[in-house]
């Protein structure tokens, strides 16, 4: 159905309220379509979209028909899914309550009991809390990083790891058989659902199980200041029980530790936006703070900025985060014996090569995934089955990782804990965190990765996100910049090419197109699958840490020219 079809068949709905048919013939032709044009989607991270009304929009009718489709699913799939149940746990945002309790009363129309918590949770908890309670499924209600226009609707396994493709195909197969999201109609079960309130426990286990990888915890942490941030989100309540409990010297900002959907006391409330780090950074030179951390709002993803040695406040990339933290948890367990003779680590296709070096050189293997961290989640699994080899650690560039495996998602508040106890053992042996970047560098090469992105709204953005793709797919790219591509991976195909030689990649099929230089770094393209966005990685690898970060942006120019855009 076409975008023209689709606002008639909203405007003249006897289900869609005066209010909102009054919103949709205010909106102008490029919101219209963009609303309409298409239905919101499942991507690598769940169904997530621009609230309003729309089939391509977030809102009651495409959670609904979501929501009955994954009660469908899960019927399908577990004999007792009732009696086991589903946990859902929501963020900040706007309708992010309403579309948790919405989501729990038609599960439990089809008799398929929930748990819910009494207000916000983070990502990582929810996760946890489908394994503690040994739940089917679980349901995130958030938009992650996303501006306050967003929300989303993330899946979950029984394992609490979110739907990996051959398992989320069913579900999409079984919403795409429902009518239109204005016509989901279904018959509620002789005997509903209970709708049971989680308590404290889960909050209580969940914190002992982050406290537990504390590697050096009885560190001395008088004289070392840390600024927090959950950025208006979700992490405020076991952030704050962790920090104490350990005896951490934590400053908050104030300003944004309300669950504010507006997020008007930051600029961005995104880690990876320079902007959110404002705030923090002015209360941390005001108290003399060593170290700002900080969550987004669903509280699985982390921002770090600490005092360098110039006396001003510097930002770690999530590669370069998660390179460093890596480096320490390695280093300790093995100086402790804790390390695994049979360990691995995970990172994804478009993270930095330095990862696996540095996991390679404690003798870790690393495997690499699409992007998502369903893929890691549900690896761990696989391995937990299967006799290992041991996760000892996972991350992805978008400053996401996981230390310890009790939740199957990216866990902003293990990592925060672990930033934190990392950032002061280095201080207290007199070294700040760039001397540690530049031992690194120093060992392992000097890496600089970068992400950068082009949005596309609407049918007409989506033409061209679909024409650059299609063009590097047949055309992949065998020079940018005068640095020679030396090896083209081309997901969606499943192919890698060297000299003109085609193997078999062993990867999920994804529209991703990956060039490979002889140095050892990189360009990934793919279309970003929350957004209406092409996103560009770029992997350099240096003479020094100035020579390095020099070069992405030259890269990225010359690749936009190559391609045209």
């Amino acid at each position: 159905m076409g975008t023209k079809e689709n606002i008639k068949r909203w405007l003249e709905s006897p289900l869609v309220d005066d209010k909102t048919k009054e919103e949709i013939k205010n909106l102008n032709q490029e919101a219209l379509d963009d609303a309409f044009f298409k239905d919101v989607e499942f991507g690598t991270a769940g169904m997530r979209g621009v609230l309003g009304p729309g089939t391509n929009r977030l809102n009651y009718f495409t959670v609904r028909k979501a929501t009955v489709g994954f009660a469908q699913y899960l019927l399908e799939k577990y004999e007792n899914a009732k009696e086991m149940g589903v946990v859902i746990s929501h963020d900040n945002r706007h309708f992010s309550r309403e579309f948790t309790l919405l989501s729990s009363k038609i599960l439990n129309d089809f008799g398929i009991k929930t748990y819910i918590f009494d207000s916000l949770r983070p990502t990582p908890e929810l996760s946890f809390a489908v394994r503690y309670c040994k739940a089917c499924g679980g349901i995130m209600i958030t938009a992650s990083h996303n501006p306050k226009e967003y929300n989303g609707y993330k899946v979950y396994d029984e394992t609490g790891c979110q739907l990996v493709p051959d398992k989320i195909a069913r579900l999409v197969e079984l919403i795409g058989l429902l009518p239109d999201e204005l016509h989901v109609e279904y018959q509620e079960a002789p005997i509903k659902g209970k709708e049971i309130l989680l308590g404290k426990e889960i909050d209580e286990q969940y914190i002992k199980e982050v406290e537990a990888i504390a590697i050096n915890r009885d560190l001395d942490k008088s004289n070392y200041k840390i600024v927090f941030t959950p950025n208006h989100g979700t992490s405020l309540m076991p952030a704050r029980q962790v920090f104490k409990d350990l005896g951490y010297d934590v400053y908050y900002v104030e300003s944004q530790c309300t669950p504010d959907p507006d997020f008007s006391g930051t600029l961005s409330p995104n880690p990876e936006d320079q902007r959110s780090y404002i705030e923090p950074i002015k209360l941390a030179e005001k108290i003399g703070a060593q170290l700002v951390v900080m969550t987004d709002p669903d509280g699985d993803r982390v921002g770090l900025a600490y005092l360098h040695s110039d006396g001003t406040y510097h930002t770690f990339t999530g590669n370069q985060a998660a390179a460093v933290l890596m480096n320490y948890i390695f280093s300790q367990k093995k100086l402790k014996g804790t390390l695994s003779d049979n360990g691995v680590m995970y990172n994804t296709i478009v993270t930095s090569p330095l990862g696996k070096k540095i996991a390679e050189s404690y003798g870790v293997k690393c495997e690499q995934f699409l992007t998502g961290f369903k893929f890691i989640g549900n690896r761990i699994d696989y391995y937990d089955k299967h006799g290992g080899p041991k996760f000892e650690f996972g991350y992805e560039e978008s400053y996401g990782c996981l230390v310890a495996p009790f939740a199957r998602d990216k866990d902003g508040t293990q990592a925060i804990l672990m930033y934190c106890e990392m950032a002061l053992f280095y201080h207290l042996l007199g070294k700040s965190l760039d001397m540690v970047w530049e031992e690194i560098g120093q060992k392992f090469g000097y890496h600089e990765d970068v992400a950068y992105s082009m949005e596309f709204k609407g049918s007409s953005g989506q033409a061209q996100m679909d024409a650059i793709m299609d063009e590097l797919h047949a055309n992949p790219l065998q020079e940018v910049g005068n640095m020679k591509v030396v090896q083209v991976d081309d997901v969606l195909k499943g192919t890698t090419t060297i000299n003109d030689k085609i193997t078999k990649l062993d990867l999920p099929k994804s529209n991703v197109v990956k060039l490979f230089f002889k140095d050892g770094g990189f360009i990934a393209v793919r279309p970003s699958g929350t957004e209406p966005k092409v996103k560009f990685y770029i992997s350099v690898i240096g003479n020094s840490q100035k020579d390095a970060a020099e070069k992405p942006a030259k890269l990225y120019q010359a690749l936009k020219k190559a391609l045209k855009i």
